[in-house]
């Protein structure tokens, strides 16, 4: 099946976000990575370092998908704020108001993929889905790790 004008419109507008998105978290992620403090310090400070590289990771798969079915990447840097939907962190945090701006930030690009993969889906484009279904998993193995640290409420993250 081939995708549509419009499908393939969709397709890559929804690439295009999730490429602005992964940027956005990256960016996110250093800035929690170098303000974090605390009993914790050490584990939280190299988890955040080692998701941020993770998700860092997705940005050539998701602009490299754009191109592979003929579309234009985000390419300007003062595109990335525009197309995306992740919210870039602002202002000093808690460890624990940092742990919970990443979960949220995940439940955010686990639904929109979600939804993109089912696009991708309709659209008989398999290689995009497949795409979405690989990431998406990275995603919710994050936000799982990060909700184990507010989990017990002991007060370490706070």
């Amino acid at each position: 099946m081939t995708a549509t004008l419009t499908q393939k419109a969709a397709l890559v507008a929804a690439l295009n976000r999730q490429q602005a998105n992964t940027l956005v978290t990256y960016l996110n992620y250093k800035k929690y990575h170098w303000f974090t403090f605390g009993p914790l310090f050490r584990d939280v400070h190299l988890l955040f370092d080692e998701q941020g590289a993770e998700v860092f990771a997705m940005l050539d798969e998701l602009a490299e998908r754009s191109l592979m079915i003929d579309g234009t990447p985000v390419g300007d840097p003062a595109d990335y704020f525009t197309t995306a939907t992740v919210t870039p962190s602002v202002g000093q945090l808690s460890v624990r108001d940092m742990i919970a701006e990443a979960i949220a930030t995940h439940d955010l690009i686990i639904d929109e993929m979600h939804q993109d993969a089912e696009t991708a889906n309709n659209a008989g484009d398999i290689g995009t889905a497949d795409l979405y279904t690989r990431l998406v998993q990275v995603h919710q193995k994050h936000r799982w790790f990060l909700r184990e640290f507010l989990k017990k409420g002991d007060g370490l993250v706070s």
